[in-house]
């Protein structure tokens, strides 16, 4: 294998993501994902919409994995330092990539992302997007103040009307209501079926 040390510096560089914190921080304080973390759910969340949606799966999880790829070389801005910052994205991407194996699909899936063209790139945006509102409502169910929801509503409906797949609006209608503890209340467990059950 010619590139197997840029196929292992890859590989180092994308270990580093879970290091980069999300820009959510400056303004909350908070544990917020990382950004590695951030790719692990959008590609989850990226394959139930293309399930639903009939798309190109294998596609669709492979754009969620590269789609912030460029943030362990350009860090993310927020919507506030968006307004005053300039990124080279595209360089990034291309020097990340640069003499690996995974070079020429992996930089043409960045390319199809960015340009939000294909339904593919489109659910992949739809999942970047549902997840900031997932975790906003886990910050409010961890404690955080429920202000923190009123406090963003205005900017998390104006994303919403940025959704462009229908699957993607009904999970966001969703997540708004949402208690992010359920899938472990109302799961099975020791409380509802095991020793902890009340006897009747």
């Amino acid at each position: 294998m010619d590139n197997l040390k840029r196929n292992i510096e890859f590989l180092y560089e994308i270990g580093s993501l879970r290091y980069v914190p999300r820009s959510w921080r400056q303004f909350l304080n908070k544990d917020f994902a990382n950004v590695s973390e951030h790719i692990f759910r959008v590609m989850w969340i990226s394959s139930i919409i293309a399930i639903e949606e009939k798309a190109d799966l294998n596609k669709v999880i492979k754009m969620a994995l590269v789609h912030d790829i460029s943030e362990s070389r350009v860090p993310e801005v927020h919507y506030l330092s968006r307004m005053y910052s300039k990124q080279d994205d595209e360089s990034a991407m291309t020097d990340t990539f640069s003499n690996t194996t995974l070079e020429s699909e992996f930089i043409a899936l960045a390319k199809e992302y960015e340009e939000r063209q294909t339904l593919e790139s489109k659910i992949v945006k739809d999942a970047d997007n549902l997840d900031v509102d997932l975790e906003l409502r886990e910050q409010c169910a961890n404690g955080n103040a429920i202000k923190l929801i009123d406090d963003f509503a205005p900017m998390r409906n104006c994303v919403y009307d940025k959704l462009t797949t229908q699957t993607a609006k009904e999970m966001w209608r969703e997540i708004v209501i949402s208690n992010p503890h359920d899938w472990h209340l109302n799961g099975k467990n020791r409380g509802n079926q095991g020793d902890w059950k009340a006897k009747t």
